[in-house]
C-alpha cells in the first residue's frame, strides 16, 4: 500500500486527487495539507511515501516545503504538481530533490501511474516539462563541460545505464537492453547517484542530456 500526502491550497483540487488516487486499491491517501507548513507537520505525523506538492501555496509554498523534505533522512518522494510548462519554479525543485513533475491535467491513470513510478524509486517527467527541462540545463558550452566533467568518474558501464536512464528507460527497460539482471541496473544506478551527489533519476538524466551521453549504449 502506498501511503500519499496531498499538499495544495484548493480544497477542491485535493478532493478530486484524492478521489482519483483512491480508486486504486494499492493507494491510500493518508492526509491533506493546504500550504507547505502544513505539509511538514503532516509528514512528520503520518511518513507517508509519497507527497503530490502543489508549488504555489500560501506561507510556505512547495518549494520551500520540498527542499526542507528533501533534507531529511527517509524522505518521502516528492512528485510536483505544476500549471504551466515553462514554469520556472519546476526546475528550482528538480534542484532541490523533487522526483517528478505532472500537470494538474495530467489524466487520471497517468497520474496512479505517477505515484507509483515514483514510490518505487523512479522519476517521471511529464512530456510536455522534458524538453523544455532539457533545454533548460543544457544551454551553453560552459554546461557541456562540467557536466562531462562530472561523467567522467563514471565506469563504462555505469556510461551505458546512465544514457538508459536519460532515455527516459526504467529499470527493467534498462536491464533488457544492456542484457543485464534487473538489479544489476538498480545497483549501477544506486552507484551513479552516490558518486555525482546527485538526489534523484532525474538529475542524472540531466547530467547525461548536458554531456550528450544519450544514446551511448
Amino acid at each position: 500500500m502506498i501511503k500519499v500526502l496531498i499538499a495544495d491550497d484548493e480544497a477542491l483540487v485535493r478532493t478530486g486527487l484524492r478521489m482519483i488516487l483512491q480508486s486504486d486499491p494499492g493507494i491510500r491517501v493518508i492526509a491533506e495539507g493546504g500550504d507547505g507548513n502544513e505539509a511538514l507537520a503532516l509528514v512528520r505525523a503520518h511518513r507517508p511515501d509519497v507527497v503530490l506538492m502543489d508549488i504555489r501555496m500560501p506561507h510556505l509554498d512547495g518549494l520551500a516545503a520540498t527542499r526542507q523534505l528533501s533534507s531529511r533522512p527517509g524522505a518521502p518522494r516528492v512528485l510536483v504538481l505544476t500549471t504551466f510548462d515553462r514554469d520556472e519554479y519546476v526546475y528550482t525543485a528538480l534542484r532541490d530533490g523533487a522526483a517528478g513533475f505532472l500537470f494538474k491535467d495530467t489524466p487520471p491513470r497517468e497520474l496512479i501511474a505517477a505515484v507509483h513510478t515514483v514510490a518505487e524509486g523512479n522519476a517521471i517527467l511529464a512530456p510536455r516539462v522534458t524538453r523544455n527541462l532539457i533545454d533548460h540545463f543544457t544551454q551553453g558550452s560552459t554546461a557541456r563541460a562540467e557536466a562531462r566533467r562530472r561523467l567522467a568518474v563514471l565506469t563504462p558501464r555505469e556510461r551505458n545505464v546512465i544514457a538508459a536512464v536519460a532515455d527516459g528507460m526504467s529499470n527493467a527497460e534498462a536491464a533488457r537492453s544492456l542484457h543485464v539482471s534487473e538489479a544489476t541496473v538498480k545497483a549501477h544506478v544506486s552507484q551513479i547517484m552516490a558518486k555525482l551527489d546527485a538526489a534523484n533519476r532525474v538529475q542524472i538524466a540531466v547530467l547525461a542530456h548536458q554531456a550528450d551521453l544519450t544514446g551511448e549504449r
